[in-house]
């Protein structure tokens, strides 16, 4: 929802579709947003969309679950992360690319999740890292297929990265 309402506040229709419901081949639909999940991609029953059919060649923003089971899918290898990672983290930039311009070369994130991408496919370019994310902004070269493991870029520093924390 809350990605909904992003890109609906840029003027941009969009619908949400369950990952199990096939997407129409229909021109107007411009790209796929491939949303987080409660699952482990490496988890038994988890939702398993073939990416490639799913987006019928379309422009790709894999997000969270969705850039595991992009890189996970194209050859990637997944583990779990030594401690899950939630809350602020500082992205660092490493290549010029289109889906990140003008984001500051060092930005903050928020991330949320349980397992991180150990090992990018062949034929994917790694475009940004945090400190205990090597993996955490990548594109299919050649394509206008996009991963990256953070939500939101730009969190307010003044926010508590663990609402929990004392």
């Amino acid at each position: 929802q809350l990605i909904a309402r992003r890109v609906r506040e840029l003027h941009v229709y969009c619908e949400i579709q369950p990952w199990n419901k096939p997407i129409p081949d229909d021109q107007e639909i411009k790209g796929i947003i491939l949303s987080g999940s409660p699952y482990s991609t490496t988890q038994e029953g988890a939702p398993n969309p073939d990416v490639r059919a799913l987006t019928g060649g379309r422009p790709l923003l894999a997000i969270c679950y969705g850039a595991q089971l992009l890189a996970r899918q194209l050859g990637g290898t997944l583990l779990p992360a030594t401690i899950r990672e939630y809350g602020r983290a500082r992205l660092q930039i490493g290549s010029a690319n289109p889906l990140l311009s003008g984001i500051p070369d060092e930005s903050d994130v928020w991330m949320s999740h349980g397992d991180t991408i150990s090992g990018l496919p062949a034929g994917v370019c790694l475009l940004g890292s945090t400190e205990t994310v090597e993996n955490a902004a990548f594109q299919v070269e050649g394509s206008p297929w996009y991963g990256i493991q953070f939500h939101q870029c730009g969190v307010d520093r003044s926010h508590r990265t663990n609402p929990s924390a004392n």
